[in-house]
């Protein structure tokens, strides 16, 4: 059986953790291509890492690497073919382990090193934590390895603010979008959303990151895509989806 770029071209490539991507926009720089690959592909299952070569040999493809199988299986089936900048995805288990790919990337870590490097890091939290104690503040305290802080512990002048819930706004055709990564772009919001009929634009304010707006040419149109993406992970975080104020 004829093999290409690695992996085998039949159909008895065993499951694994990793899947081949393929046939990718090559005009996609590596750190933004890394990136969307992530957002796409979180809503499967954790991501251990995202492989991409500026080498000529290996421009257009990427390699995700799932915890597990099943992750790696479903998003091969569901996003077989997904438009990824304006070009068909073409995905298939990869051949290679992915420790393998990973020495080729120069990333490779012996196992035994990665779990002293681990554990390192677990005494260093540790004694952060004893550290908070011995100044009486609790462990959670706001910058203990990015906790938040209780509202306890949080002073406001003047007593407890009572917190007034606002009315949702009716549905419309533009949807307003909350939680998003930083590092997210209009283009990355623009794959997900473009699968759904109607669609028309994504605006995203440069001053306030994190949030977006995005378009369609009625209220049941943005509905359908409300409703399927509510609570898709853009790099772990889940997109919280309303209908915008207007």
């Amino acid at each position: 059986m004829a093999e290409v770029n690695g992996i085998n071209s039949g159909t008895e490539i065993p499951a694994n953790v990793t899947i081949y991507i393929n046939n990718l926009n090559e005009k996609v720089k590596i750190d933004e291509l890394k990136k969307s690959l992530h957002a796409v592909f979180s809503q499967f299952g954790k991501i251990l890492e995202i492989l991409a070569f500026k080498t000529l040999k290996h421009k257009g493809q990427a390699w995700v690497v799932f915890e597990d199988v099943q992750s790696a299986t479903n998003a091969l089936k569901q996003m077989q073919s997904f438009p990824f900048y304006e070009k068909p995805m073409r995905i298939q288990f990869a051949k290679t382990k992915s420790d393998i790919i990973a020495k080729a990337d120069g990333t490779f870590v012996p196992r035994e090193k990665r779990k002293r490097h681990e554990e390192k890091g677990k005494k260093k939290k540790e004694q952060h934590d004893a550290n908070q104690v011995a100044m009486g503040l609790s462990p959670g305290y706001a910058g203990a390895y990015g906790a938040t802080p209780a509202l306890s512990q949080l002073p406001y002048p003047g007593g407890a603010k009572a917190m007034v819930p606002e009315a949702p706004a009716p549905p419309n055709s533009i949807l307003f979008i909350q939680n998003l990564p930083n590092e997210t772009t209009p283009m990355m919001l623009q794959m997900l959303f473009q699968q759904y009929p109607g669609f028309k634009e994504v605006r995203m304010v440069e001053t306030k990151p994190g949030i977006a707006f995005v378009e369609y040419g009625d209220e049941m149109q943005s509905t359908v895509a409300m409703h399927d993406l509510q609570g898709f992970k853009i790099q772990q975080n889940p997109m919280s989806i309303t209908y915008a104020k207007k």
